[in-house]
C-alpha cells in the first residue's frame, strides 16, 4: 500500500463512520445532551474517565466545559478523573489500577452528578468499576464506547456505541460527539 492509498483509506473510513454516527446516533446524542444539561442546571458535576486516548478526551472535554467551547462564558462543573497524579498513583499502589476511578467517584460523586465513561472496547476494568461506583452513588451514568460496547454498555443509563473495532475511528467519533455535547450544553444553558 502506498502512502497515498493509506491516507485515502483512513480518510474514507473516517467519513464512513461519521456518516453512520450522523444517521444512527443523532437522536441519542441529543438525548444525552439534554440529560447532561439537566445535571449542570441542577448544580451537579460531570465526571469523566477513560484510559490512554480516552483519558485525553476526558481531559479535553473537561477543559472545554471549564474553559470555553465557543464563547467566553462561565465555567461549568466538570472533572476528569485521570488528571491528579498523586491520587492516581496512590490509589494504583494501595488498591490497584482497576480502582483508580471508582475510588474517586466514591469520594467525590453525589446523587445528581453524572459520570461519563469513555472506552473504545467497553471492557476496561477501571472504567467498569467507576460506572458501578457511580450507580451505587445514585449518579447518572453515561458511556461513549466502541465496537459492540462491551460490558460497559449494560452498566450505563445511556451509551453511544461507535460501530467500529478501529480504535482510531472510535476515538475520532468520540471527540466529535464530545464537542457536539459541549456546544449543545452551552446553547441549552443560554451561554452560547
Amino acid at each position: 500500500m502506498t502512502n497515498d492509498q493509506l491516507i485515502r483509506r483512513d480518510l474514507s473510513e473516517h467519513i464512513r463512520i461519521i456518516e453512520i454516527v450522523r444517521k444512527t446516533l443523532s437522536e441519542s446524542i441529543f438525548g444525552m445532551g439534554r440529560k447532561l444539561v439537566q445535571v449542570l442546571a441542577d448544580g451537579g458535576t460531570l465526571f469523566w474517565c477513560g484510559n490512554g486516548g480516552s483519558a485525553a478526551d476526558s481531559q479535553h472535554l473537561t477543559a472545554e466545559l471549564i474553559g470555553r467551547s465557543k464563547k467566553n462564558v462561565r465555567g461549568l462543573r466538570s472533572i476528569a478523573l485521570s488528571t491528579d497524579t498523586s491520587v492516581l498513583t496512590s490509589l494504583a499502589n494501595d488498591y490497584g489500577y482497576d480502582d483508580i476511578f471508582a475510588r474517586q467517584v466514591e469520594a467525590l460523586g453525589r446523587p445528581g452528578d453524572a459520570l461519563i465513561g469513555i472506552s473504545t472496547s467497553g471492557k476496561s476494568e477501571n472504567v467498569l468499576r467507576a460506572l458501578k461506583a457511580a450507580k451505587a452513588s445514585k449518579m447518572t451514568v453515561f458511556a461513549l464506547l466502541g465496537n459492540q460496547g462491551g460490558a460497559a454498555r449494560d452498566l450505563a443509563d445511556d451509551s453511544l456505541v461507535i460501530p467500529s473495532d478501529s480504535t482510531a475511528r472510535v476515538q475520532e467519533a468520540h471527540i466529535l460527539i464530545g464537542h457536539i455535547l459541549c456546544d449543545f450544553i452551552e446553547q441549552e444553558l443560554g451561554l452560547a
